[in-house]
Formats: structure tokens, sequence, C-alpha cells
């Protein structure tokens, strides 16, 4: 047994059970909600690990339970949806999803994903461990241990990416990141010229964490090479 819970969001009721079916084969407990009120209700009395959530779900949409459970958690979230479009995935992982699968699907890729995202959250925790705590540059004060922000003592809210793409340069501040590189590290996911991810990511970013967006001080542009955290902090 591999004691990792799940929360399965899906509206379909022959999607449900085959995933539930398949996953507790797989030796994971899943938790099943069939709406978007039930499922924030499943995630604030269930401690789960991962969130496999569709978003055109009835009463509240899968978008607004994602936006509802990044105020509190960074666990693992999954989008699994019909809609297939750039600006939709786009969309959902800017909100703060950590992988995206269109619909329809095999569940042998559904199984895999999991168990990548499972997989990055045991590296991360392990990671953790071994840096300090806090992390700092100018206002910014990045605690490790319950992955907040703070700005001139103010929290500021990050999704799971832009927390991850800041502690990267937090944590190695005199180096040049290329577009390449802020993917692999924070997606842990092959390269395939996406720029338009790590773009929106910046940008959210930066609206931020930044004074003016147009002029930042902390995630600067190094211009036909990446980005880097700011010298004159």
């Amino acid at each position: 047994m591999n004691n990792y819970k799940i929360l399965l969001v899906e509206d379909d009721t022959e999607i449900s059970i085959m995933l539930k079916n398949y996953l507790t084969m797989e030796n994971y407990d899943v938790v099943c909600a069939f709406d978007g009120q039930e499922a924030c209700d499943r995630f604030d009395t269930d401690s789960v690990h991962l969130v496999l959530l569709d978003l055109m779900i009835p009463k509240i949409s899968g978008m607004d339970v994602m936006q509802y459970i990044r105020k509190n958690s960074f666990v693992p979230i999954i989008i699994i949806s019909a809609k297939d479009t750039e600006s939709d995935k786009t969309l959902g992982l800017g909100l703060g999803a950590d992988d995206y699968i269109t619909k329809p699907f095999s569940v042998a890729e559904v199984l895999a994903r999991i168990k990548a995202a499972l997989r990055r959250t045991i590296q991360y925790d392990n990671a953790s461990a071994a840096v300090p705590s806090v992390l700092t540059a100018g206002d910014l004060k990045m605690n490790l241990s319950d992955h907040t922000l703070m700005k001139k003592g103010e929290a500021v809210e990050l999704t799971v990416k832009e927390f991850e793409i800041l502690k990267l340069l937090l944590q190695n501040p005199k180096k040049v990141y290329t577009k390449e590189q802020l993917y692999s590290f924070v997606w842990n996911d092959a390269y395939y010229g996406d720029e338009n991810a790590v773009n929106v990511h910046i940008s959210r970013l930066r609206n931020k964490i930044e004074d003016d967006s147009r002029h930042p001080r902390y995630v600067i542009t190094v211009w036909g090479i990446g980005y880097k955290l700011g010298d004159k902090l």
C-alpha cells in the first residue's frame, strides 16, 4: 500500500468509476467528488496528496476549485479536461495546475502523470530539507517550510510554478537560466519550445512581486539568454 490519497473531481459517473477502479487497483486511496462544491468540501475534510480535476463541473467551475485549493495548499493538481486549446492549457497552468491531460485519455497516461507529480513532490520535500528554510532578497522573504512569501511584511500569494521559479532564482542568485532550463527545473519535463508557458508565469510573478513590472528589480531579463535574480536589491 502506498498510502497516497487522491481526490478525483469528475462529474461523468462512468469516467469517475473507471478511474477510481483503476487507481484503486494501483493501491491509491481515491476520494470522489462530482461537482465543485463537493470538491472543495472534500478537500477541506480529507488529507489528500494529489487532485485530479475536471474543469467542466457543476456548481463551482474547475478553475475556481483550483484557485480555492491554491489559497491554502501546494498539493499537486492535474487537470483532466475536454478543453484542449493552448489558451485553456496556459490558463490552467498559469492558475496553479501542475499538469494538463486532455480527453480522451488512456488510464496508463493518467497513472504515469500521477506518479511523476508525486515523485516531484517527494524530491522537492527531500531537497527542501537540505537548504535554508528562509530565503531573502531585497524586500522579499520566502519561507520554504510553510511555502509563504512576504514583501515588506505583507503576504504575496503565488502559484506553485511562480513559487518554484522564484525559489530557483533566490537559491542561485548569480546564475542566468534559459527558458529551457527553467522549464526543465520547474516543470520537471522535457522542453519542446513552449516559451509561452514560461513567459506567462514570469509575467504573473513580476506583477505580484515587482514595484513596477515594466522595470523589474527581482526577475531580470538577460536578453538573448534568459532570466536571473537582480543584482541591485
